[in-house]
C-alpha cells in the first residue's frame, strides 16, 4: 500500500477549515500533516485554537498538532485553502510559487482566466488550464485550482444534466441559503430568526459569472463561457445547512417531462467512472415526492456530495421549473475541494 499524500489546511480553525479536518479523517489517499491559521492561533495546539462546531468529535490525531502560520515551509504536497478572501489571494499565490498544489475554496482566483474553476462531474477537462497557468506565472511545480461558490455549485450540478441533453438558453434562480454559508459566528440571531434576508453581498454576481465559466468549454487554451442568460436572486433563511434553490429554465429544444426527469436520473460522469473516494454514486438525485427536497430531510443524501432535485414541472413563462438542494459546507466547500484533489491525483498532477 503506497504512502498517503501529505496535505496542509490553510485557515484550519474556520468553518471551512473544520469541515476539511472532518472530511479528511481516515481519507484513503490524503493525510493531514499541517494546520495553518492566523497569527493569533499560531503556536497553539489545534484543540486549543479551534472552536469546534461540527456534530462529530474533533479527530484525535489532529488535536495536538501545532497551528502554524500560513506560510510555505511545511511538509505537504497539497494546500487546501479555507482562508478568508480578505487574505487568501496573495497567500495562495505564494504557496503555488513554492511548489504546492493549492486547492482553494476562496473566491480570489475563481475567475482568473488561467485558473480552473473545477467541478469534476461537469468540466474535468478544464484541468488543461494548469500547464498554461504554470507557464504563464512561472510556477515550476505548484498551481492553483478553485471550487465555486456554494450556491453556484448546487445550481451547476442541477443544470448540467439538462444542458448536456437538451441545451439551456436562459435560467432564473432564487436561492434560500443556510446561515452556515456565512461562516461562524455568521448572521446574528436577531437578524435571521423568523426572518428572510433578501441580500447576500456579491452572491448574485458570483452565481451568474461562475455558472457560465463552470459550464463553459475548454477550447484553444482558454474557457469559452456558456452563452446562457442567467439571472440570480439570493436570500438568507434560518436553516443551518443546505442551500435550496428555485430554478426556471428555457431549453434549446422542446422535450417531455419524462425526458427531463430521465436526464436528471441518469446523469453520471467522470468522478463516478473513476470511482473517486469522495464522489457520490449519484451526483444528481431526483426526488419524486411533491414536497421534497427539504434541507432537514435530504441535505445529507450521498454524504452531502450530491445535488437533490425535486418538484420538476412545466413553467408557463420558461419551459421547466424545479427545486434543487445542495449541502453548502460539504459539496459547496470542503468536500468539493477534496474531490478536486482526488481528480487531480487520478490524472497524475500530484505525483
Amino acid at each position: 500500500m503506497s504512502a498517503k499524500i501529505k496535505v496542509a489546511i490553510l485557515g484550519a480553525t474556520g468553518a471551512v477549515g473544520q469541515r476539511f479536518v472532518q472530511l479528511l479523517e481516515n481519507h484513503p489517499w490524503f493525510e493531514i500533516s499541517a494546520l495553518a491559521a492566523s497569527e493569533r492561533s499560531a503556536g497553539k495546539a489545534y484543540t486549543e485554537a479551534v472552536n469546534w462546531k461540527l456534530d462529530t468529535p474533533l479527530p484525535e490525531r489532529v488535536r495536538k498538532l501545532p497551528v502554524l502560520e500560513a506560510k510555505p515551509g511545511f511538509e505537504a504536497a497539497i494546500a487546501f485553502s479555507g482562508l478568508d478572501s480578505k487574505v487568501a489571494g496573495p497567500i495562495e499565490e505564494e504557496f503555488a510559487q513554492a511548489g504546492y498544489a493549492v486547492i482553494s475554496n476562496s473566491k480570489n482566483h475563481r475567475m482568473d482566466e488561467d485558473v480552473p474553476l473545477l467541478l469534476p462531474e461537469i468540466n474535468a477537462d478544464h484541468i488543461g488550464l494548469i500547464e498554461i497557468q504554470k507557464n504563464k506565472r512561472g510556477y515550476k511545480k505548484g498551481f492553483i485550482v478553485t471550487n465555486s461558490n456554494c450556491s453556484a455549485m448546487a445550481l451547476c450540478l442541477g443544470l448540467a444534466p439538462i444542458d448536456q441533453a437538451f441545451g439551456i438558453e436562459k435560467v432564473m434562480v432564487t436561492t434560500l441559503q443556510a446561515i452556515s454559508g456565512a461562516g461562524y459566528p455568521g448572521v446574528p440571531a436577531l437578524d435571521i430568526v423568523g426572518n428572510v434576508i433578501p441580500y447576500i453581498g456579491e452572491e448574485e454576481e458570483k452565481m451568474e459569472r461562475e455558472t457560465q465559466k463552470i459550464l463553459g468549454k475548454f477550447k484553444n487554451g482558454k474557457i469559452e463561457n456558456h452563452p446562457m442568460i442567467l439571472s440570480a436572486t439570493t436570500t438568507r433563511v434560518p436553516v443551518i445547512d443546505g442551500h435550496t434553490e428555485s430554478v426556471n429554465v428555457k431549453l434549446q429544444k422542446r422535450v417531455s417531462l419524462d425526458e427531463v426527469k430521465s436526464a436528471f436520473r441518469n446523469y453520471f460522469s467522470v468522478p463516478q467512472k473513476l470511482k473517486l473516494p469522495s464522489a457520490p454514486e449519484h451526483p444528481v438525485v431526483l426526488k419524486e415526492e411533491i414536497d421534497r427536497p427539504q434541507p432537514r430531510l435530504d441535505v445529507n443524501i450521498q454524504k452531502g456530495m450530491a445535488t437533490i432535485v425535486g418538484r420538476v414541472r412545466p413553467c408557463p413563462i420558461f419551459d421547466w421549473k424545479f427545486v434543487i438542494l445542495g449541502h453548502n459546507t460539504i459539496r459547496g466547500a470542503a468536500g468539493a475541494a477534496i474531490l478536486n484533489a482526488e481528480l487531480l491525483k487520478s490524472q497524475g498532477f500530484l505525483s
